[in-house]
């Protein structure tokens, strides 16, 4: 009786050790099913995405032309022989001629095109000063206007000078290849005009709080007011805007007295900060506020005499500024199919419809 009593004792045992397993495997099944389908997921997304990507290209490709298109149709406007922030290229509401123009009523926001859409922003650079042709008077007013000590301007602007220039011979104050050569790890001086603005970060003397600037900045450039009563001994010197706000490294080298900024126009000889508020407050008409439907754009350099300005500093100021642009930056956003894609474009307008690409990019 003891054998028998013993085997119906096992056999509960070994049925429950048959569901633990059948239950493993069950859970094992579920986990390669769950991954499979993911896997597929995955598989069928990066499909789509693959084929998405000559889409958003060509997407990209067209944000370039109806910038283009845009830019060439401004110049049609009767009236208007400036460009201004409140005009329709700028995201602007337009002015009484671009009211019956082709302009109207075609987006630059959310533009259809195809099985998708882009939108494009386009910003003037000639609401910057040009590094590269920048007088020595400019770059030292730069760093004035920063808050940079003084006796660190002399060594910045002579250095990026030297940057530019060709020669073997260092400024007063700056510095050649000897210098750099000197560096952890070193390089040479360009000796040739900045491709790209963030090559100042390799100048002698330019800190990347200087470059970017330390405090808050308004959209269009305009240095926030900064709070406190200064910097204490040994602090990190702070900067209310940095040299990326004020320069660029491509326009025609004119600084558009209706697009750019109050620290930017304080670049122009004779300009301060009283006289470029009454610039700004000139040209955005009753509202006080760039951008708007009650904007009065300056039409010509010569203008500026509206403003209260001085007549010789008009005319000084003249050599330095105008009021129409030719070279902008493009942003473009592309979509297509669930996904997204940035480019970046360089344009220039040199005058009447030829609109060229100087460059198209994206990360």
């Amino acid at each position: 009786m003891r054998p028998a009593f013993s085997q119906t004792l096992s056999r509960p045992a070994s049925g429950g050790f048959a569901l633990i397993i059948a239950m493993i495997a069950i859970t094992v099944l579920g986990v390669l099913a769950a991954g499979f389908a993911f896997s597929m997921k995955v598989e069928t997304r990066l499909a789509i995405k693959a084929k998405s990507d000559p889409q958003l290209l060509w997407l990209g490709r067209a944000g370039v032309e109806l910038a283009r298109w845009a830019l060439v149709q401004q110049t049609t406007i009767p009236g208007e022989p400036y460009d201004s922030l409140n005009q329709l290229w700028a995201g602007g509401p337009g002015g009484l001629g671009e009211t019956n123009s082709p302009l109207q009523g075609v987006p630059l926001n959310h533009f259809p095109v195809g099985d998708g859409w882009l939108s494009i922003r386009i910003i003037d650079l000639e609401r910057f000063a040009n590094i590269n042709t920048a007088p020595p008077q400019m770059l030292q007013q730069a760093l004035n206007l920063m808050g940079v000590n003084a006796e660190d301007i002399s060594v910045v602007s002579d250095s990026i000078q030297d940057w530019i220039q060709p020669g073997d011979n260092p400024r007063a104050a700056g510095a050649k290849s000897d210098y750099y050569q000197g560096l952890d790890p070193p390089y040479y001086c360009k000796d040739a005009p900045m491709d790209d603005l963030s090559e100042l970060l390799l100048v002698r003397g330019v800190t990347p709080a200087m470059y970017y600037g330390t405090g808050e900045t308004h959209p269009d450039g305009v240095a926030l007011p900064k709070l406190g009563l200064g910097n204490a001994p040994f602090q990190a010197p702070d900067y209310p805007f940095g040299l990326k706000d004020l320069f660029t490294t491509l326009s025609t080298g004119r600084i558009n007295i209706n697009t750019a900024g109050t620290n930017v126009l304080q670049l122009l000889p004779g300009v301060d900060g009283q006289i470029a508020e009454a610039i700004v407050r000139q040209r955005a008409g009753p509202d006080g506020m760039d951008g708007t439907d009650d904007d009065t754009p300056f039409q010509s350099p010569g203008q500026l005499a509206t403003a209260g300005i001085p007549p010789p500093i008009v005319g000084e100021m003249s050599r330095f500024c105008t009021t129409r642009s030719a070279t902008f930056k493009v942003f473009i956003t592309a979509h297509c199919n669930g996904f997204s894609r940035d480019f970046t474009a360089i344009l220039f307008r040199p005058g009447g419809p030829d609109v060229r690409v100087l460059s198209f990019y994206w990360k």
